[in-house]
């Protein structure tokens, strides 16, 4: 059984195949995909197609790149929402949520206080409500860690995670797992896969960021949810173990990180 922590599955570039992508994963052994919002406008749209969708969960959450369009009006709905939420078992996490430094607009003196005050705000939501959260960390490492210090919620997700091994650690420490997905299938990206060769097993869950990050073999394509599996392979040999090692060990994690996600998983 494999989970995709991280999966844009409502994403325009699905053009309405969303179910059936998930039937595919579902085939390919991947029983949970988890899918995160990005804005308040998209949170009724995550929502509908987890319950649509019979191997998916969902995040409510603001992601950085939507912050410059957000208001504080948002950050009450968001708090609403989650509220109502809570007795829907397919909610799961607060995401996606975090600090984007590498888009130069986002750099903006003013875009990067209103980005900390979005993030701050909603690690706030998280803790309040006892929730993971699924983090956005571009070029933000120490940052994120800063602030998830400071307002700690009840674990998360280093989606996408690029940092060294000390920043790693880190965010091991404040209760976090670290998402892998396809940049570990280049052979060029040296960093990510000697993270994902050296961390703890245990601190590691996988993710495809679909439609985004597509693996080697498919790229510059449409990533999904189906190819976990495959991800996963480079993980293993990567780590010179057997594929059903890496498959235990990161679905165990997710369910570690998210527990709400334990009621929804096959016996």
């Amino acid at each position: 059984m494999w989970i995709d922590t991280h999966c844009h599955l409502d994403a325009h570039e699905f053009r309405g195949a969303s179910l059936e992508r998930a039937a595919d994963a579902g085939g390919k052994g991947v029983s949970m995909i988890v899918i995160p919002a990005i804005a308040t406008g998209n949170f009724e749209a995550v929502r509908e197609l987890a319950h649509a969708a019979p191997n998916a969960c969902y995040g409510l959450g603001i992601h950085p790149i939507c912050v410059p369009q957000a208001t504080d009006e948002d950050l009450l709905r968001m708090r609403e929402q989650v509220g109502r939420a809570m007795d829907d078992p397919c909610f799961v996490a607060i995401g996606e949520v975090g600090l984007d430094f590498f888009i130069p607009m986002l750099c903006e003196p003013a875009m990067r206080e209103k980005q900390i005050h979005f993030f701050r705000e909603q690690l706030r939501i998280a803790r309040d409500f006892g929730l993971p959260v699924l983090t956005h960390v571009r070029k933000s490492q120490d940052q994120v860690l800063k602030h998830v210090r400071q307002i700690p919620p009840a674990g998360g997700i280093a989606h996408a995670f690029n940092g060294s091994f000390q920043q790693a650690q880190g965010y091991i420490d404040a209760g976090f797992k670290l998402g892998f997905g396809g940049n570990v299938t280049f052979t060029r990206a040296l960093q990510i896969r000697r993270l994902a060769s050296e961390l703890p097993l245990s601190s590691i869950v996988m993710e495809t960021d679909a439609p985004d990050i597509a693996p080697s073999w498919i790229h510059p394509g449409v990533n999904t949810p189906d190819q976990i599996p495959g991800i996963a392979q480079v993980v293993a040999d990567l780590r010179g173990i057997p594929l059903h090692e890496v498959e235990s060990a990161t679905t165990a994690s997710a369910q570690e990180i998210m527990p709400r996600l334990r009621q929804l998983l096959p016996a």
